[in-house]
């Protein structure tokens, strides 16, 4: 098949997404299909230069919402060369563009919400809740009621997207997602890791992994690491990834005020050997996220052997529980202190066991390979439907759910 994801950026800063495309984009190029990337970026992004796939640059876009007149003319000129069209991520120029270019076309697209119609940001940030609701029957609710399928990473994330905005119609499927296994080289990785921070050697480390948001607990895991510090004098939490909202001063100043500024190490953001070096150098992965559809950066985690330490807003954490493969909180101070305390005194022997744990429950359910066959899948489906009667489309409030 030849398949064109759409994006609105290729930063890696902007998270999963980017990371999600590339490795699917990867692992099915391997298995003989053609994947090409069209984004909104600016043609002379410095990431898009090492970026491993054709990518098409329509930028660069306007503003937060990635305005740009390129690319609905592109889209109209190109698409039908396409097998299918999937849209990652939605509320910028890049999702309402392609159904503009695409209504009057015969060529199916499919959406990757990516976590983005959580109920969550609706409590969180009322004001520009509200502001969406005005746009989104003109915009993102046609983007998604016309697409061939609407496709999401977890059966949480299906059913909470429904209780966002009360007209929703969506032909829904839940698809496997997941992450490439790691490199072999643990012990090659992690000296690296050591040698560009001498001072985290022997540390009992705890690692989170992702980006420095409000979003994802960043604030309430130093309170807890706070309480929990002298459980064992080797504990040492290390916080890595970028910070497009300039919130890590205030987060210094608050480890600072707690007493933990010596105890905690502010990387900045870690990519390829560098990351997965930190992976094999920490005890723990930690993640007390309010809000994560899927979260990559625990797949790594487990995919390297370590236990997953997250909050059950984190989307997969019931596959983290029952495996075995970790433990789980509300994602509160209260939450995370409990996790990071059963933890740090947690038996040495119960502890190599979730290790291993761990691994299986990656191997179980998050293998990029796993991620490529269900989406191929569902795309060969979509193909054989178009021109046939369409499935039943869900409702919000309705609970009606297209079957697979």
């Amino acid at each position: 098949m030849k398949i064109l994801h759409l994006l609105s950026t290729l930063d890696p800063r902007a998270g999963g997404p980017t990371e999600g495309v590339r490795q699917s984009g990867l692992n099915m190029t391997a298995l003989g299909h053609q994947i090409e990337v069209a984004t909104v970026d600016d043609p002379a992004a410095p990431w898009l230069r090492d970026f491993p796939l054709t990518v098409h640059a329509l930028g660069p876009g306007k503003g937060f919402y990635g305005l740009t007149p390129r690319l609905v003319p592109w889209l109209q000129a190109h698409a039908s060369c396409f097998d299918a069209l999937i849209v990652n991520g939605l509320w910028q120029y890049h999702s309402y563009g392609t159904w503009k270019a695409l209504r009057h076309l015969d060529v199916p697209y499919y959406v990757f919400p990516h976590g983005m119609l959580d109920p969550w940001f609706k409590q969180t940030y009322p004001l520009k809740h509200l502001k969406k609701c005005l746009y989104w029957p003109w915009a993102e609710y046609r983007v998604l009621r016309d697409a061939t399928r609407v496709m999401f990473t977890t059966q949480e994330e299906c059913r909470l997207a429904r209780e966002s905005f009360r007209l929703y119609r969506a032909r829904e499927e839940v698809v496997a997602f997941g992450t490439n296994r790691p490199p072999a080289d643990a012990a090659g990785l992690r000296e690296a890791f050591y040698a560009a921070h001498p001072a985290l050697r022997d540390k009992r480390l705890i690692l989170f992994l992702g980006r420095i948001h409000p979003k994802k607990g960043c604030d309430l895991l130093l309170k807890a690491f706070a309480q929990a510090r002298n459980l064992d004098p080797a504990a040492h939490l290390v916080m890595a990834g970028p910070d497009g909202s300039d919130w890590t001063p205030a987060l210094k100043t608050l480890g600072a005020e707690l007493g933990i500024a010596g105890r905690v190490t502010w990387t900045g953001m870690l990519q390829g050997d560098a990351k997965w070096g930190a992976f094999y150098a920490s005890d723990a992965f930690v993640l007390p996220s309010h809000q994560e559809n899927f979260g990559i950066a625990v797949a790594e985690a487990l995919a390297c052997g370590l236990p997953a330490l997250i909050s059950d807003k984190v989307n997969i954490w019931r596959e983290v529980e029952t495996d075995g493969a970790g433990l789980v909180a509300p994602d509160t101070v209260d939450g995370t202190l409990d996790m990071l305390t059963r933890w740090l005194q947690l038996d040495p022997v119960l502890a190599a066991a979730m290790r291993v744990q761990a691994l299986q429950c990656f191997e179980r359910h998050f293998t990029v390979d796993a991620m490529s066959a269900d989406l191929l899948r569902i795309l060969q489906e979509g193909r054989r439907d178009e021109g046939k009667q369409k499935p039943t489309l869900a409702r919000a409030g309705a609970g009606l759910t297209a079957p697979r």
